[in-house]
C-alpha cells in the first residue's frame, strides 16, 4: 500500500486570515423553475463531462422531523450555475434522469446525504457522483476536507459562506438573491476545485 505524508489542514483563524475567493454573480446563475426550463438545461448538461453537484434541503428543527428534500440541486461548470428548483413535480423527472446518468461526472463534498435524500425523492441512485472528500484523503489529509478548507489549500483564499442563507427556507418557491448566489456558489465552487486538483481538463 502507498503510504502518504500527511497534510495539514488550516485551521478556521488561518482561513479567516485569507483574501475573499471569487464568486459567481447573479448574471452567470440560471434558476431552472419549471418542467420546460429543466428538460431544456439538462439536455444541455448531460453534454458536460464534469459538473460542480449540491443539493439544498429545507432545515429541519424539530426531533425526529424527516427532510422531504432535497429541495434544490446545483450543478455548475467553470463559467455559470444552474438552480434547479424541485417544487414542481413535472420538473424532477429531468433533473432524475441527469444525476443517473453515467458519463457524467458530478463533484462536491459531503455527499453522502444528499445522494441518499435524492434517492428517496427522485427514486435514481445518482450516478458518477465524485465525493471530493475522499481525493484530499487519498492525498493525506486526514480531516474531512469542506469546500472552505479546500479552497484555502488549492487557492489560498477564504471561500465565504452565508449561515442565514445556509438556514433558510430552500423550499419556498421564490428564492432570493441571497440563496441563490449561496446555492450556485456551493456548486461552483467544487467544479473549481474539482479542476484545480487535476481530475479534469480545465475547458480553454
Amino acid at each position: 500500500m502507498p503510504t502518504h505524508t500527511h497534510q495539514p489542514t488550516p485551521s478556521k483563524d488561518e482561513i479567516n486570515l485569507l483574501d475573499p475567493f471569487e464568486r459567481l454573480d447573479l448574471d452567470r446563475i440560471r434558476l431552472v423553475s419549471s418542467a420546460k426550463e429543466a428538460e431544456k438545461a439538462c439536455a444541455e448538461l448531460a453534454a458536460v463531462p464534469w459538473l460542480g453537484f449540491d443539493t439544498e434541503s429545507k432545515p429541519t428543527f424539530r426531533v425526529g422531523e424527516l427532510s422531504d428534500g432535497p429541495h434544490i440541486v446545483q450543478l455548475a461548470t467553470p463559467e455559470q450555475a444552474w438552480v434547479f428548483q424541485l417544487h414542481e413535480p413535472a420538473s424532477r423527472a429531468p433533473v432524475a434522469e441527469l444525476l443517473a446518468l453515467h458519463g457524467v461526472t458530478k463533484a462536491g463534498f459531503g455527499l453522502g446525504d444528499d445522494r441518499k435524500r435524492i434517492t428517496a425523492k427522485l427514486g435514481v441512485e445518482p450516478a458518477g457522483v465524485l465525493e471530493l472528500n475522499a481525493v484530499f484523503r487519498e492525498r493525506g489529509y486526514r480531516k474531512d476536507m469542506g469546500v472552505k478548507a479546500a479552497v484555502a489549500i488549492l487557492f489560498n483564499r477564504r471561500y465565504l459562506k452565508s449561515k442565514k442563507a445556509a438556514t433558510s427556507n430552500w423550499a419556498n418557491p421564490r428564492l432570493t438573491e441571497a440563496q441563490l448566489v449561496y446555492a450556485a456558489n456551493d456548486a461552483w465552487a467544487a467544479i473549481r476545485v474539482f479542476h484545480a486538483l487535476g481530475l479534469g481538463v480545465t475547458p480553454a
